[in-house]
């Protein structure tokens, strides 16, 4: 069965985002992630990515997802309501819009992903949720060397009972730390 791997950066005083909303602070080395083993390895192993509406609003232009998007395998994404335009697609890049909850989001892309991972790219609301309702099986966190002293937090209303993590492995890219943990069930 597909692992569901929770992927995302965040400043080294947990923010995803600043006041502001901007993520520009955290993505400063985006040219380098893009070529680095780490974002390659986990391209090569995902079978399917799900993410919030947030996170798939922030394309200007969700046309551009199929085939400049790093993961070219089906996308679910978690939504209130649908979007109005259907972005393109390709063969290999498809889009499901899931009004049902997280647990069908994971569930829908489990299934799609085949024996390859389940990666869930953001935003914090739903990893938030995917935390809080045990879906999660590893974490993939980046720390980038600022502190937003504001802004979204990744790891608040994940639930109040301590979540065991058991470390993977840690590797620097270039500024940008990259830690790999598993969820102990």
């Amino acid at each position: 069965m597909a692992k569901v791997i929770l992927g995302m950066t965040m400043s080294l005083d947990g923010y995803i985002n600043d006041r502001k909303g901007s993520v520009s602070r955290l993505y400063q080395d985006l040219e380098e992630l893009r070529e680095s083993e780490v974002l390659q390895e986990s391209i090569r192993n995902t079978g399917a990515v799900v993410m919030g509406r947030n996170a798939y609003d922030i394309a200007d232009d969700p046309d551009l997802y199929a085939g400049n998007y790093e993961y070219q395998v089906p996308i679910f994404v978690l939504c209130g309501n649908q979007p109005q335009k259907h972005p393109k697609e390709s063969d290999q890049l498809t889009f499901t819009f899931v009004t049902q909850g997280v647990e069908t989001a994971i569930a829908q892309a489990r299934e799609a992903a085949g024996d390859k991972d389940v990666t869930v790219i953001g935003g914090a609301s739903t990893i938030q949720q995917c935390i809080k309702a045990g879906l999660a099986d590893e974490l993939e966190i980046d720390i980038m060397p600022v502190l937003l002293c504001g802004g979204l937090k990744l790891f608040d209303h994940i639930g109040e009972s301590p979540i065991e993590l058991e470390k993977v492995k840690v590797k620097e890219i270039g500024e940008r730390t990259s830690m790999h943990f598993r969820v102990v069930k």
